[in-house]
């Protein structure tokens, strides 16, 4: 329900009532992200993912306090492998988000933060199955 309550789904956006209203499993969603992000059971850990850094550098700013570890995977792993120095190819790579890395690392490192990327992925000349 959350994955999706912030796109324009026809679900979300394509009726037309005069009255909208979230669900039962939005408001267990929310309540489930509260326990965890006011009183989270240890050790704590994140796993985020998509595309872009920039969109999500308020997120990973504040899990920063929260967490004892964080796992960065999806598109936006592909910025923090470019930072430290890895070959990327054609893979994504936020350029705003990548100024931003730096930053997250030493703050991560700094709080005591593990973070975690990938290690075991292919880089090719292109997004296919022949790459």
């Amino acid at each position: 329900a959350f994955g999706t309550a912030h796109r324009a789904h026809s679900s979300m956006v394509g009726v037309d009532l005069p009255v909208r209203a979230a669900g039962f499993l939005m408001k267990k969603e929310l309540d489930y992200f509260a326990a965890a992000l006011d009183a989270p059971k240890r050790p704590f850990l994140a796993i985020l993912g998509g595309a872009k850094v920039s969109d999500k550098i308020q997120l990973i700013n504040n899990l920063l306090d929260k967490v004892d570890e964080m796992i960065i995977g999806g598109g936006m792993a592909f910025t923090f492998k470019a930072v430290e120095g890895h070959e990327i190819g054609g893979s994504l790579y936020d350029e705003e988000g990548g100024k931003l890395v730096p930053e997250l690392l030493a703050k991560a490192e700094a709080k005591g933060v593990k973070i975690h990327l990938p290690t075991d992925f292919f880089v090719g000349s292109s997004f296919s199955e022949d790459a």
